[in-house]
């Protein structure tokens, strides 16, 4: 079939793209690679399409089918969105991604290959032609062309090289594209996502999220709109989430199941109401962990996994939780992230927690024996603070600590509280000992960058303090603020407010918030310590010896550099990446990385693969990464070279490409 018809029938809806698709994620450098290939006459590959009915078709976009059969595509997606919109000069209706990819491409009628424009270089010479231009403008436009060429004698010697490669490049609108077919009755969407899975192989497969949204699409064709809305809702109180978490909470209110198959059958009137009993309960969820807790924002709402089960539980208990039920469920989920319970197998220990919880008599205490039996026992140690860098699990804890007890600001001597107001007095992390002191007297990238040498200050003290050592500025704080240091669990002994004595430092402030954390646990517990008890673990965890975490920023400078790098992300409209990301192990759910800057869902959330960046970090760092599934960069102007070329497409590339594989 040519590329014209096959363009004609996206424009009618005859072709369109099923809802289980993945959006448009192709870079510029792979839309001159197929234009070029095109213009060369070289095979691009053909396409594979599923021939059904459009009464009964799942498909994306708002522009309704025609009647009858009608075709979805699936295999080809990126290539018809390029041609299309480089010969339509717009996006298909069906489209999802950045238009950028195709906007503006211009051929050069003398060297013969494509580029992206870019006024220095091409504003001033006649040969650089506009193919959206002239793809919609046809034949009249190759006149046009022509008249505008003869106005430079430079050109008239080669002007009718120059109308022939006109026409050659108009032509591939002619070009014919094989096209398989897959039709049958028992081509169900389970099949043909099977189908599409196979013949996808080498690149993002669709997950059992991604078929389950697809089966909701076919009979609730807003939903995938209607879920993102609310994911942008959470995003504007800067709180983070993605489908597959959010599809997740839906399905455990609506089936008591982790499973996404147990959606599939679900009509589109129970999963509307399903979705608004999950916002329901997972607002009223971080309004507890942000208010009881002080979690109030992505970067310390550890645990997120959790979350679904509180949601179950919050959706089917009837009436408002009394205080003992409240603070009992706070108690879980802080357990539940603090040891790391939904890290490795999430579908698994989901479904073993729901299963505490179906009969609501009982079910907190089912869930915490549950817990404390996987554990071995919910009472905090000083070794837990032994963690190093924001990736650490106890930092959220130290977070929480902070904002809910009585922990003062060591300039103004005011409680840290999260309604604090002014630009000055948003919270920053404080390495207690400074880190390029510290670094000068040779201590590790672990020691220096402790959980416990942090703590946390509005940001103008922390501009005041400086690379100050305490042992000059804690008798000055003291002085101005009696009991501002001890209300950040600083031991008061003097002798320890030495740099020589760090190491003593930290373990004495490790007891410190160990026994901080236990009085908080115990107050939630309403003083019921029997959870707090050791018992026999099935999964002993060696409390003495945590498991050995690698990577993590090392100095100030990284730290700036990783600032500046997010700040550049954002100011291109992308999110922001996650600094010091958890890596966990997906066996055992014991944290096994801490990644620099991370995008765990791409930069293009959802729609490319995951991204870190890890600066001065060792092979064994970088090799966890790369097994993990994340593309991996050691340098700024590698990760901003990256997202130039294959997410924002700013690069120009100026030489001819192969032949797309």
């Amino acid at each position: 079939m040519k590329i014209s018809t096959i363009l004609d029938h996206i424009d009618s809806g005859f072709l369109a793209l099923p809802e289980f698709q993945r959006g448009y994620v192709w870079s510029r450098d792979q839309v001159r690679g197929l234009f070029q290939s095109l213009y060369r006459r070289y095979p691009v590959g053909g396409l594979l399409v599923w021939t059904t009915e459009s009464s009964t078709a799942s498909y994306r976009g708002d522009s309704p089918l025609p009647s009858g059969v009608v075709k979805l595509l699936l295999d080809g997606q990126q290539r018809m969105t390029s041609l299309y919109g480089v010969a339509r000069g717009r996006a298909p209706q069906f489209f999802d991604g950045d238009a950028r990819a195709f906007t503006n491409l211009y051929f050069h009628l003398e060297q013969e290959f494509f580029a992206f424009y870019q006024p220095l270089k091409m504003a001033d010479d006649p040969l650089w032609i506009d193919v959206s231009d002239l793809m919609t403008g046809g034949v009249d436009r190759i006149g046009d062309h022509i008249k505008h060429l003869l106005e430079f004698p430079e050109c008239k010697p080669q002007i009718g090289e120059y109308s022939a490669r006109l026409s050659h490049l108009l032509g591939i609108a002619d070009i014919e594209l094989h096209i398989d077919d897959v039709t049958g009755a028992d081509k169900s969407v389970d099949v043909v996502v099977d189908i599409f899975n196979r013949v996808n192989s080498g690149g993002t497969k669709l997950s059992q999220g991604d078929l389950a949204l697809a089966k909701i699409c076919a009979s609730w064709p807003e939903a995938r709109n209607t879920m993102k809305a609310q994911l942008t809702v959470w995003q504007e109180s800067d709180y983070d989430f993605n489908l597959d978490w959010l599809l997740r909470s839906v399905n455990t209110v609506l089936t008591g199941n982790a499973g996404f198959k147990y959606l599939h059958d679900r009509g589109a009137d129970e999963v509307s109401n399903g979705l608004e009993r999950a916002t329901k309960a997972i607002d009223m969820a971080l309004n507890l962990i942000a208010g009881r807790c002080g979690l109030d924002h992505h970067r310390v709402l550890f645990g997120r996994y959790a979350i679904p089960v509180m949601v179950r539980y919050l959706d089917q208990h009837r009436g408002p939780l009394d205080e003992r039920e409240r603070d009992k469920l706070l108690f879980w989920y802080l357990q539940a992230a603090m040891w790391g319970r939904f890290s490795g197998s999430t579908e698994t220990e989901i479904d073993r927690a729901l299963e505490a919880i179906s009969d609501p008599e009982g079910a907190l205490d089912r869930l915490l024996e549950q817990l404390r039996l996987w554990h071995g026992t919910l009472q905090v140690e000083a070794a837990h603070f032994s963690g190093w860098g924001l990736g650490a699990r106890f930092y959220p804890v130290l977070y929480m600590l902070t904002r809910v007890g009585e922990a003062r600001d060591w300039g103004t001597g005011l409680p840290l509280k999260a309604t604090m107001l002014g630009q000055g007095s948003r919270l920053e992390v404080h390495h207690i000992y400074p880190k390029s002191q510290l670094y000068r007297r040779s201590h590790s990238k672990t020691a220096v960058n402790s959980v416990a040498n942090f703590c946390l200050l509005t940001k103008d003290t922390n501009l005041a303090i400086s690379n100050r050592l305490p042992e000059e500025y804690f008798p000055e704080i003291e002085a101005r603020h009696a009991g501002a240091l001890a209300s950040q669990w600083i031991p008061m002994d003097r002798d320890l407010w030495r740099v020589e004595n760090y190491q003593q430092f930290i373990e004495a402030r490790m007891t410190l918030l160990a026994d901080e954390t236990n009085r908080r646990l115990k107050y939630l517990l309403h003083e019921d310590e029997r959870w707090l008890r050791a018992t026999v673990a099935a999964q002993p965890s060696d409390l003495a010896a945590p498991v050995s975490v690698v990577g993590g920023t090392s100095s100030d400078d990284e730290d700036a550099e990783l600032e500046k790098l997010n700040e550049w992300v954002v100011e291109r409209g992308l999110h922001m990446g996650t600094v010091s990301y958890e890596l966990a192990d997906e066996a055992t759910g014991e944290q096994s990385a801490v990644l620099d800057l991370a995008w765990p869902a791409g930069v293009q959330t959802e729609l490319s693969h995951p991204v870190a960046v890890l600066l001065n970090e060792g092979e064994e760092a970088i090799a966890l990464a790369s097994s993990a599934g994340y593309r991996c960069f050691t340098s700024p102007d590698a990760f901003k070279n990256y997202i130039e070329r294959e997410v924002l497409f700013e690069t120009d590339q100026s030489s001819p490409s192969s032949p797309p594989q």
